[in-house]
């Protein structure tokens, strides 16, 4: 039991990093399900700002239900969408569509 245990933990720890590598690798990405209304929102915000994101969508992985306990794990909700900007969990379509309309998003890509 314990190999078991241990091998399971091997394979959520290298997908922990790969989820860091994927957060890491544009400036917004967005954990996302295609039939998500929430996520079509955070979307639409980015399209409208016109900044490009990266949209990995949760649904389409064989791996997805274990990626999104991840982002529970690191970001306190498992829900999606999960946006991130510039590394940071800004939260899910509400959170991204309020920042937006109160002008704080933008200035969440100000260097």
């Amino acid at each position: 039991m314990g190999l078991v245990s241990s091998k399971k933990r091997e394979v959520m720890t290298a997908l922990k990093d790969t989820v860091n590598q994927m957060i890491s690798s544009e400036s917004v990405v967005i954990f996302s399900k295609t039939y998500c209304p929430y996520c079509k929102m955070a979307k639409e915000v980015f399209d409208k700002m016109q900044k490009k994101y990266k949209a990995i969508e949760l649904d389409e992985m064989d791996d997805g239900d274990k990626i999104q306990d991840i982002l529970g794990e690191m970001t306190g909700a498992r829900s999606v969408p999960r946006v991130f900007v510039n590394g940071k969990c800004l939260g899910g379509g509400t959170d991204v569509k309020k920042l937006y309309e109160c002008g704080d998003l933008a200035k969440k890509f100000e260097s």
